[in-house]
């Protein structure tokens, strides 16, 4: 798919920047609501989330939850690292190949993401639901103090400052 082509999907779907790369757009948020430890949340939400050739999803954080959905394009990875160490899985259509149609990340696992091919479209949802509150993306810094073991990956997918 071309990068016009692309940029018409965006459009279509009407996405926005996201402040840990590529682009997405909320697609649902309960009524519902929860308590957590972080206060009052909705119970679920969605997103669909795009990444193009050259972008990747930089390592952030969630407090909650949140299962990837492979939609459509090339394949992505995602990087996910805990103190148990760091995994790598790909999303994508392939099943008989490996990939995963779903990835689910735990609650507080940091996690990156990067497109194998011109883009990909995917979709979040996170239980409790999302709140930019819950969502923590660390310096480089911090994380290559954190994981020294990991630093060449985490400055590849952090932004420098």
């Amino acid at each position: 798919m071309s990068m016009s082509k692309v940029d018409e999907l965006v459009r279509a779907l009407g996405l926005e920047p996201h402040l840990e790369g590529g682009y997405f757009r909320e697609t649902y948020r309960a009524k519902a609501q929860v308590e957590t430890p972080r206060g009052v949340r909705s119970a679920g939400t969605s997103i669909y989330y795009l990444l193009r050739r050259g972008e990747f999803a930089a390592w952030h954080q969630v407090a909650s939850d949140e299962v990837w959905h492979f939609y459509d394009g090339a394949p992505l990875t995602l990087y996910l690292l805990s103190e148990q160490g760091l995994e790598e899985v790909t999303l994508g259509r392939e099943v008989s190949q490996g990939e995963r149609l779903q990835v689910v990340v735990p609650a507080g696992v940091l996690q990156a993401a990067v497109p194998r091919g011109d883009y990909t479209l995917a979709g979040c949802t996170v239980a409790p639901g999302f709140d930019f509150a819950d969502w923590e993306l660390p310096t480089r810094d911090t994380l290559v103090a954190r994981y020294p073991e990991h630093a060449e990956l985490v400055r590849q997918l952090t932004r420098p400052g």
